[in-house]
Parts: structure tokens; sequence; C-alpha cells
């Protein structure tokens, strides 16, 4: 790979003057275009949208689906919002983009199945505008009670296809990105297996932007250095094909799995682990942060929020079980695209 040691001109690297228009299209037509593929996929349930306002500036359309055939509870909403100035969450990051008004847009996802051999699964990209200051953001990332290895690896070759087909050190370096940033560090453990996040992507200098300067994947990235310039085209193209690869990466898990027989047991561990998921979302989740901090639809916001949950004082997992598994084996970053049915792959 061809590494460049100057920088792009920021006259390359500005957005076109419909740019709003564009992603704002694009981040509607994926929101159906999930929604209808997920309707087909439930068999039984449908989406109940609701449109609202934001007063600051914005709106958006919320879509839920619940008590279908396959989800017991799942969201997908789309947003747009604009103000006179971007949360502190955002400039702790972006400082340069303080004092200008902004515009973000996005899609977001979270699915919640009723048989536990189904994954939750999440999704969201996002585009941010602030003055002349600009970037994508998002991924997408898995998270089973119950995984099967093959379900795993066939997600994570879905999402690697993808990326692999605007850069080759994108999905290398998101794919770490991503066990980093879905981490609950009071746990000490990951919040599933991983998929692609990535964030601040302008164009500009690494492709790791987040706040681990030690971490895998910053390491990773430094390695790669800079790549040849990405101007907006090239980027907004990358996360059009992240997003339509939704379906085909979670469509075929859960046909294999939505017929499973499950106990009560299944059922408890499930609850039990989607703790786990609350947890993340209301710690460390931006997304969530972001929305709060700028005065967000609630409701929409905290739609990623399982519909029953369950906590258990000092759980462990009885050894030499499928529960015990999930901790050995999947809640450790594993070079999943490359996994084999003979050999489990290692980092």
């Amino acid at each position: 790979m061809t590494v460049s040691t100057t920088e792009t001109t920021s006259s390359n690297l500005l957005p076109p003057d419909d740019s709003k228009a564009r992603v704002s299209q694009f981040m509607q037509q994926l929101q159906d275009q999930i929604c209808q593929g997920l309707e087909q996929l439930d068999g039984g349930g449908t989406f109940r949208q609701d449109a609202w306002e934001r007063e600051e500036g914005g709106g958006g359309r919320s879509r839920v689906i619940r008590e279908g055939e396959v989800f017991e509870q799942g969201g997908v909403n789309f947003s747009e919002v604009w103000g006179h100035q971007l949360p502190p969450s955002i400039l702790v990051q972006r400082p340069e983009a303080a004092g200008h008004g902004f515009y973000a847009t996005g899609t977001s996802m979270v699915l919640h199945p009723r048989n536990p051999y189904v994954p939750t699964v999440h999704l969201n990209y996002r585009y941010f505008e602030a003055g002349p200051v600009w970037w994508f953001g998002g991924g997408i990332d898995l998270t089973p009670y119950y995984p099967f290895a093959e379900d795993v690896a066939h997600f994570h070759r879905t999402m690697k296809q993808a990326c692999d087909a605007h850069h080759p050190e994108y999905y290398p370096t998101f794919k770490r990105w991503c066990d980093e940033y879905f981490y609950l560090k009071h746990r000490q453990e990951t919040r599933g297996v991983g998929g692609i996040f990535f964030d601040y992507q302008d164009g500009q200098g690494v492709l790791y932007r987040g706040p681990d300067a030690q971490g895998p994947a910053a390491d990773y990235s430094n390695k790669v250095g800079t790549p040849e310039p990405r101007n907006w085209e090239k980027i907004f193209a990358f996360v059009q094909q992240c997003g339509q690869a939704f379906l085909p990466a979670y469509v075929p898990i859960v046909e294999r799995r939505q017929s499973m027989e499950y106990s009560d047991r299944q059922r408890n561990f499930q609850l039990y682990r989607r703790g786990r998921y609350v947890e993340f979302n209301l710690v460390y989740d931006r997304g969530t942060i972001f929305g709060l901090q700028t005065n967000g639809r609630t409701e929409s916001i905290l739609m990623s929020l399982p519909p029953l949950v369950r906590w258990e004082y000092g759980y462990q997992p009885e050894p030499n079980t499928p529960e015990a598994e999930l901790y050995e084996t999947f809640l450790k970053p594993q070079d999943w695209a490359n996994w084999t049915p003979d050999k489990a792959s290692q980092t």
C-alpha cells in the first residue's frame, strides 16, 4: 500500500454543496431498506413509525417492531438535527469545530430477538458538519448469547468484503477499533464479538482517531501510516456500502437459528447478558450521550434498550458449558474473518 507523507489540500477535502441532502437521503433509504428486509425476515411483526421534530432544529423517524415472530423488540431510527454548537462530548475530540453551527444525520438500529440462539445486533452510521469541519462515523457489531463460530465468521467476512472494496486497511483497523470501543471497562469484557467501528473519518491523517493511543487499533493504524488522499466522495461511498452490507451479514444467521428450541435456562442467560447491553449503552455509548446532550427525543435515544432484562449478583458460568464458552472464547477478540472449522483463529 502506498503511504502519503503529505496532507491533502484543504480545498480537496471540502464536502460538495449538496452534502447534507445526499447523506440525509441515503440515511432514510437505508432505514427503509433495513425495515423492509426485517419485516420480511420476521414474517409477522411490522414497524410502527413515529415522526418527531426537535425544537432547536431538525427531527427524525423512529420505527419500532415489538412482539414479532423473531424480534421481541427492535428499532431502526433516522434523525437529522442542527444547532448553534456541538455538545461537549464531540468538542473534546474535535475542538476545531467550536464556534460553528452543526448539522448531524444518521441511521441507527438495535434488534433484540426473542430466541437466545439469535444474536442481538447494532448498527449506526452518521455524518457531521460544523463549519469547515466534517466527518463520517459509525459501525456495526454482533452480540450473541449462544454463539456459533460459523455465524460470527460469516458476519465478519461480509463486513470485511464491504471494507476491502474501498481500502485494504479499513477492516483490520476498524475491526480492532470495534473491539476497543464495545468494551465494558468495569466488567473487563467485550460486549460481544465485534464487527467494525470508526469515527472522525474526514480523509486526513491516520485511520484510527480514537482515545487509546497505546491500543491495538492505534498501533496497527500507526504502522499502516497515512493512506493516500481520501476525499468526501470516497468516504461516503464506503459508508454506503457498509450500510447496505447489514442484511447480507445478519439475515442468514437469523434464518439458521430462529427455529432452534430453547428452555428457561437459555432464556434466563439471555436476559442476564442483556444486562451488559444496558450497562454499555447507559455508561459508554456515545450516540446515547450525544442524543441526550443535544436534547434529542428520549424515546428514540433509549430505543436501544431491551424490553426485558435481569441482573444476578456474582454470576459465574458453570465450567464446560455453552455459557462458559461465551466468556472463554467469544468475548475475547479473535480473527474471525479467517476462522476455519478445523482451527480457531488467533489474534
